[in-house]
């Protein structure tokens, strides 16, 4: 299980993540300011970067995995990739869009975790899906932006050929803050929600097979449903020839219907990251941008 550039290329493109959402419907009914400005139809950059992610959530052996950081913006008009990631755009309507989301989550080892000493090791998986966002409020000047996100993604371990891992729905709340305290560049992006996952995606993490059951690791099977609830915090700033980025996700097992299994070492998970992207080349054309 895996949120703006570094947090979603690690963990949903990376398990991210991984920032945000829950509901004031009344919001709907006011009109959304639009002032688009220019900017290069696409810009790219590339960086180093580091995430800490533990081996799956609920584990306690963490591990810190040294990254390339791609920075890719493409402000095309049915396919983007910025801020939010890497999406197709098949509707967009002045309260409603429906993208493509992604993600993905790291590959755990099973050597030095004696949660699944003896256990195979977990391959990453890759998610993709659509996701229909409502845009609730927005401001006059287009610095805080409130979203409710529904993104609904299949599974594929990162393998050929590749392998149904199974479903995992994250519907939240995304603020998103631009030129933070009035500084431009700055970007602060505030997520939160449930996740909700099929018995064939719970089984990939969390069940014990009679083959590797011991007496401290009884056989155990999941069944779908509440996988817990994220909440994650990106922060980054676009400088004139480079951008910086960092993530802190926050996980909540409680409650979930995995939490029993034997797997289970920590009733929260926790994952972070920061990375460094230099521009390095950019389109002549400019394009209306509402980031």
């Amino acid at each position: 299980m895996a949120g703006t550039a570094l947090a979603r290329y690690a963990f949903k493109c990376g398990p991210v993540g991984y920032l945000w959402r829950s509901v004031c419907w009344a919001a709907l009914l006011s009109p959304l300011c639009c002032v688009a400005e220019t900017k290069p139809l696409w810009e790219l950059g590339v960086g180093p970067g580091a995430v800490l992610f533990s081996n799956y959530p609920g584990s306690s052996v963490y591990r810190t995995y040294v990254i390339p950081v791609p920075y890719v913006r493409y402000r095309g008009k049915f396919l983007r990739s910025d801020r939010d990631g890497v999406r197709g755009v098949f509707l967009d309507v002045p309260r409603v869009s429906l993208n493509v989301s992604l993600g993905a989550t790291v590959p755990a080892r099973s050597r030095g975790d004696s949660a699944r000493q003896g256990m195979p090791g977990l391959n990453a998986l890759l998610e993709i899906g659509p996701s229909l966002d409502l845009h609730l409020w927005r401001s006059d000047t287009r610095s805080m932006q409130l979203d409710l996100r529904l993104p609904v993604r299949v599974a594929l371990t990162a393998t050929y050929p590749p392998r149904d891992a199974g479903w995992i729905a994250a519907p939240h709340v995304n603020l998103d803050v631009r030129n933070l305290g009035g500084s431009p560049g700055w970007g602060l992006g505030i997520l939160g929600g449930p996740l909700y996952a099929t018995q064939r995606y719970n089984r990939y993490f969390y069940a014990v097979s009679p083959a590797y059951a011991t007496v401290q690791r009884p056989v155990y099977d999941p069944p779908a449903g509440y996988a817990g609830t994220e909440i994650t915090i990106a922060l980054s700033k676009r400088f004139a020839t480079f951008w910086v980025g960092s993530f802190l996700r926050y996980q909540i097992l409680n409650g979930a219907v995995f939490v029993n299994s034997p797997l289970i070492r920590s009733h929260s998970d926790v994952a972070a990251g920061v990375g460094i992207a230099w521009i390095v080349s950019h389109s002549d054309r400019a394009v209306e941008a509402s980031e």
